[in-house]
């Protein structure tokens, strides 16, 4: 089914952030130049700075230059972008605002549709969602949406009260949570490779599998975010979003149609069926890590602690490992490992599934071993799936070698789309299917919050405990060898 072009005046807050530019406005810019975004549309950037509608095109221009597509006019594009300098505790602003989304609209004849983009500071979510609604711009003669970044709260306390906030103006099937990773190919890949395959969807349980690891890496550390991260962490800025988000795609039952609201369902059962952990045992099934000075690509680096913005005897941790168990007849007895942390050893985020051994090896008495098979699912930086088999030798005995089948998504397609330009078009079109519902949010802060209050409650003596240029601490590898696995790391 081709889906109509869309309609709309965007309005994004925070228009001269970082996220603004390096994401959204490129993402915009590659739907226009690909035909999913039509000649009517305007966006009005706001923010507090003092900028001429000049500035933010210039800034626009900037930020789509090495696209260098001599067939698209990067003067005609940007003039679609106008700017408002904004004060968002001012209600007359937002009077002013609504006049001119409607001078906007009828200009672009955008058909009275609304979407409303808050890039900046969490804080002002309510306080703008609120205004927004007493000023009557959530109720224009077309759609309003309202998209959100992370983070959704700070723990679920918080969570549950900026949603409350939220909610008296918009309504849930309006809001679009943001979790830029359910717009990465491979992560929608995992649905595919699941229920398009009669080969995997038979073997999907704990009959078959023995374990699932789920790891996201970077080599970057904290860089200039010292401050914030410093009041977060790894497993608020990764584990209760990102890494619960596919372990919940992974571990879900496959849906009665592929509709968002089917979709999210069999998602929440999941996060349901997390089997719950008490404060005494936190430490039995996470491990937090903090680096330290180390060795990147022949490049020496600083510990965390002498990051800027960051205290000097900080408790922060900068890795999260952890076993999840799922308490549902598909997955009982099955861990999910998670693993996830800054300057590691590369950057990667990949899907390890290892599949059980067979009960017997009929090779032994040859003094061959039989390599596990494993589905491996590489998100970034270079996408793909293989899976590792076992084959014969190309010799005169009869012993095997492990074997890889392989297909490898970079270069496939030049114009592949991006995360942010995905869950764009598909905010536009009214698709929130890879968009992260009130439920996940609640659900996912009430896990992890039991982890918060326990290493709140006590410092680790140990910090910092990793080197940077490594995989994490020794007892998140201990984590796996306590359950007999190991840690695989394919290239």
């Amino acid at each position: 089914m081709t889906l109509k072009t869309p309609k709309a005046v965007i309005v994004i807050f925070g228009a001269t952030g970082d996220l603004a530019n390096r994401k959204l406005y490129p993402s915009l810019y590659r739907l226009y130049r690909n035909g999913k975004l039509s000649d009517n549309f305007a966006v009005i950037g706001v923010a507090r700075r003092p900028l001429t509608n000049e500035q933010l095109r210039d800034n626009i221009k900037k930020s789509i230059a090495d696209f260098n597509d001599t067939h698209i006019d990067a003067d005609e594009f940007a003039s679609h972008f106008h700017y408002n300098p904004f004060d968002v505790q001012d209600l007359t602003h937002y009077q002013k605002l609504d006049k001119f989304i409607d001078e906007l609209d009828a200009k672009h004849q955008a058909g009275g549709n609304r979407l409303f983009y808050l890039a900046m500071d969490p804080n002002f979510f309510g306080l703008i969602a609120e205004n927004l609604k007493s000023e009557g711009l959530t109720e224009p003669t077309g759609w309003t949406k309202l998209i959100i970044e992370k983070p959704f709260g700070h723990n679920y306390e918080t969570a549950q009260k900026l949603n409350n906030d939220i909610r008296k103006a918009f309504t849930e099937d309006q809001i679009y949570r943001i979790d830029h990773y359910l717009g990465k190919q491979m992560i929608q890949n995992i649905e595919i490779v699941r229920f398009a395959n009669s080969l995997f969807e038979p073997l999907w349980n704990n009959q078959y599998i023995a374990n699932i690891q789920v790891t996201s890496s970077e080599i970057l550390g904290v860089e200039e975010r010292g401050r914030y991260y410093d009041g977060s962490g790894a497993l608020r800025d990764m584990v209760q979003n990102h890494m619960l988000q596919m372990v919940s795609l992974l571990a879900m039952e496959p849906p009665a149609k592929l509709t968002p609201d089917d979709i999210r369902y069999e998602k929440v059962k999941v996060l349901r069926s997390l089997k719950p952990i008490s404060e005494d045992i936190v430490d039995e099934h996470f491990v937090r890590g903090q680096y330290d000075r180390g060795e990147i690509n022949q490049e020496e680096q600083d510990g965390y602690r002498e990051s800027n913005g960051v205290d000097e005897n900080s408790n922060t941790e900068t890795f999260v490992a952890g076993k999840f168990m799922i308490n549902n007849f598909r997955w009982a007895g099955v861990p999910f490992y998670i693993r996830t942390g800054k300057r590691m050893a590369k950057k990667a985020t990949e899907i390890v599934v290892q599949f059980k051994d067979l009960p017997i090896n009929l090779y032994a008495g040859k003094g061959n071993t039989i390599d596990p098979n494993l589905l491996v699912i590489r998100v970034q930086p270079d996408g793909g799936i293989t899976l590792h088999l076992n084959a014969k030798q190309e010799d005169y005995e009869t012993t095997s070698k492990p074997i890889t089948m392989q297909y490898d998504m970079d270069g496939k397609a030049i114009n592949r789309p991006e995360a942010y330009e995905v869950l764009l078009n598909d905010c536009l079109h009214g698709d929130s299917t890879n968009f992260v519902h009130w439920d996940e949010v609640a659900l996912s802060w009430q896990y992890i919050d039991v982890i918060s209050e326990a290493w709140s409650k006590k410092s680790s003596d140990e910090f910092p405990n990793y080197a940077s240029g490594t995989n994490g601490p020794k007892a998140a590898d201990e984590l796996l060898e306590n359950d007999g696995f190991h840690w695989w790391s394919v290239k």
